[in-house]
Parts: structure tokens; sequence; C-alpha cells
């Protein structure tokens, strides 16, 4: 085999190792931010789940607090503005 030919056979050999080391790099990639993207998935349904327990908690004691006082809704005009409204409109 002339050099030449030998020099040939051993950059192809080279740039197909160098290619699948490549393709090989980048699965690994993707598979570590695909890996991710499962773990930030499940941290925001741990974070919904906290947060509806904590919302479930609140309606809870909001009946329970509701049971034990009464609320009655308020019949003062002051705060509303509309007592001066309705004295305004016959003028």
């Amino acid at each position: 085999m002339s050099k030449a030919s030998k020099t040939t056979l051993a950059m192809t050999g080279l740039g197909t190792a160098g290619i699948v080391w490549f393709v090989h790099w980048a699965q690994e990639q993707e598979r570590a931010a695909m890996h991710k993207g499962v773990e930030r998935d499940m941290e925001k349904q741990r974070i919904r789940q906290e947060r509806e327990a904590d919302f479930a908690l609140q309606k809870a004691l909001q009946e329970q607090y509701l049971k034990v006082q009464t609320v009655s809704p308020s019949t003062d005009d002051s705060g509303t503005g509309t007592g001066q409204n309705s004295a305004n409109q016959g003028t």
C-alpha cells in the first residue's frame, strides 16, 4: 500500500471514530436535558400539591371560623359612597 492510501485510511478511520464519539456525546447531552425536564415537572407537581393542600387547609379553617362566628353584610353606606350619590340625585 502506498503512503497516500495509508494516510487516507487512517484519516477516514479517525474521522469515523470522531463522528461516532460526537453522536454518542450529543445523545448523552439530550438525555441529560430531558431528565432535567422531568425533574422540573416533578418539582412543579410537588409545589402544586403543596399549594392545593394549603388551599384546602385554608378552606377548612374558613368553614370552621364561619361556624363559630356569624358574618353579616355591612349596612354602613359611608364606606361605599352610595349614600352620597343617592342624596345628590334628588337635586
